[in-house]
C-alpha cells in the first residue's frame, strides 16, 4: 500500500498567532521581532500584508520600519506560539496517531488507511485545514505526498492557504524544471557548489551521475540526488519527542559577526549547552554546530567525538573546528546554534594524560551552582565583557 503523508505548515505562525489573539490585527501588516534587550532587534517573522510591503525575515527593525511605517510591531512571545502549537498538534492527532512535529509550526502526518474514516487524502487535508482555522483562526499550507519529503515539498508550492498533492509521476514535470535551490535540503552554499559543475535545476540534479555527486560530495550527493527523483523512505515518528536526543540553543546576533567574534559566541554557546547538559545528568559525543549568514544561508555540519562528555570545553573546542573547517573566517554570521547528541546517562568518563578533567570539570560546575543561584549573570567569561559577546538573559 502506498503511504500517504501530510505536511502541514501553518503560514506566518508568529504573526498569525497574534493576528487570532486579537482580531482588530486581521488584515494588518503584523512584524515580529526579537527582544531588543536580548540585542535581538531583527524580524523574525510578518505577516503576508506586511511581505507584500517587502517586510523579510531577518531583516533589521529599522529597515522594516522604513519599509511598513504603519505595520504593527510585536516582540516575540514565545508561550503563546508553543500554546498554540500544542492545540495544533492535538487537532492532527484526531485524525491519526502518526504525528511528527517538524519545527514549532510544521507537522507531519501518516493518515495512510484513514480514507475510511475521513475520505481520499485531499479531502483529509482539506478537513484538517478547516479545523485548524475554525478553532484557532490559523490559515495552514498542507502537501500531500507518498513520503514525507514530497509532502514538504508539495506544502511550500502554494502559500498561503494552499492545498498541493504531488506524486511521484509529478515529480518530471513539477518539480525538476525548478531551481535546484528549491529542493529542500539544499542551501545557499550547496547551490553554488552544484552550480560549479554544471547543475541549475532538480531535474539536473536527478539525473545526474550517482558516481559523480559522491566524489564531489560524498554520500551526501546521493542522498540529495534521491531527494530530486521524489525518493525518501523515513517513517513518520510520533515519538521523535519522547525523550531527549539532543540539547542545544542558538542566538540570532544584532549585527554580522566574522572571524574572533564568533569564537566568542561559540564560547557562550558551549557554557550554556553544557550546564543543560549536566543539570540533566546526561552525556554526548555528537556536536552540530549551524551558521545562517544575514541572506538566510544555512550552513548544519558536525562531528562525533571518541567518547561522551558533559563538559563546555570539549563543546566549544569541537565547535571551533567545525567553524574553521567549513565557513570562511570572512564570511559573516548572524545566527549561531550548537547542540550535544547521541545523549545517554552513566558514560564512562574518558581520561587524559595532559588535561585535568576533573579541575575543569568541578570548575564548570561550581560556575553551574552559581548561575542556578544568583541568575545567569552572576559569572561569566571576561571574553564575554568585549563587545563582541552576547550575553543570553532567560
Amino acid at each position: 500500500m502506498s503511504r500517504v503523508i501530510l505536511l502541514a505548515d501553518m503560514n506566518s505562525f508568529f504573526a498569525s498567532v497574534h493576528q487570532a489573539l486579537k482580531p482588530e490585527l486581521r488584515g494588518k501588516p503584523v512584524i515580529v521581532t526579537g527582544d531588543p534587550e536580548k540585542r535581538r532587534g531583527i524580524v523574525i517573522a510578518a505577516s503576508y500584508e506586511a511581505k507584500t510591503l517587502g517586510v523579510k525575515t531577518g531583516m533589521l527593525v529599522g529597515e522594516a520600519r522604513v519599509l511598513c511605517p504603519q505595520g504593527v510591531f510585536i516582540t516575540s512571545q514565545y508561550h503563546h506560539y508553543v500554546r498554540f502549537s500544542s492545540r495544533i498538534l492535538a487537532i492532527m492527532r484526531n485524525f491519526t496517531p502518526l504525528v511528527e512535529p517538524f519545527s514549532i509550526d510544521e507537522a507531519f502526518l501518516d493518515v495512510t488507511g484513514c480514507e475510511n474514516l475521513w475520505g481520499p487524502p485531499q479531502e483529509i487535508a482539506r478537513k484538517l485545514k478547516q479545523e485548524i482555522y475554525q478553532e484557532l483562526k490559523i490559515k495552514c499550507s498542507v502537501g500531500v505526498g507518498p513520503n514525507k519529503l514530497l509532502a514538504k515539498m508539495a506544502a511550500g508550492l502554494q502559500k498561503p492557504d494552499g492545498l498541493t498533492v504531488l506524486t511521484y509521476a509529478d515529480v518530471p514535470k513539477r518539480l525538476w524544471p525548478l531551481p535546484v535551490r528549491k529542493l529542500f535540503g539544499v542551501g545557499r552554499r550547496y547551490e553554488q557548489h552544484l552550480s560549479r559543475i554544471g547543475i541549475w535545476t532538480i531535474g539536473g540534479l536527478a539525473q545526474c551521475s550517482v558516481e559523480r555527486l559522491r566524489k564531489r560530495f560524498g554520500v551526501i550527493g546521493e542522498v540529495l540526488r534521491q531527494c530530486a527523483n521524489g525518493i525518501d523512505p523515513s517513517p513518520v515518528d510520533p515519538h521523535s519527542l519522547d525523550e531527549y536526543k539532543s540539547m542545544g540553543h542558538q542566538i540570532t546576533l544584532p549585527r554580522d559577526y566574522v572571524g574572533e567574534e564568533v569564537k566568542v559566541v561559540l564560547l557562550e554557546l558551549a557554557d550554556m549547552v553544557g550546564q543543560r547538559v549536566r543539570d540533566k545528568g546526561y552525556k554526548g559525543k555528537t556536536v552540530t554546530l549551524v551558521l545562517r549568514d544575514a541572506d538566510l544561508t544555512w550552513l548544519s555540519r558536525m562531528k562525533t567525538l571518541s567518547f561522551y562528555t558533559d563538559l563546555s570545553l570539549d563543546l566549544y573546542q569541537a565547535a571551533v573546528e567545525l567553524w574553521k573547517q567549513h565557513w570562511s573566517p570572512v564570511w559573516p554570521v548572524r545566527l549561531v546554534g550548537l547542540s550535544l547528541s547521541n545523549l545517554v546517562t552513566g558514560a564512562a568518563e574518558q581520561g587524559t594524560l595532559f588535561i585535568d578533567r576533573d579541575k575543569i570539570r568541578k570548575a564548570e560546575k561550581t560556575c553551574d551552582i552559581l548561575r542556578q543561584r544568583y541568575g545567569e549573570r552572576a559569572i561569566f567569561r571576561a571574553v564575554s565583557l568585549m563587545e563582541a559577546g552576547v550575553r543570553y538573559v532567560p
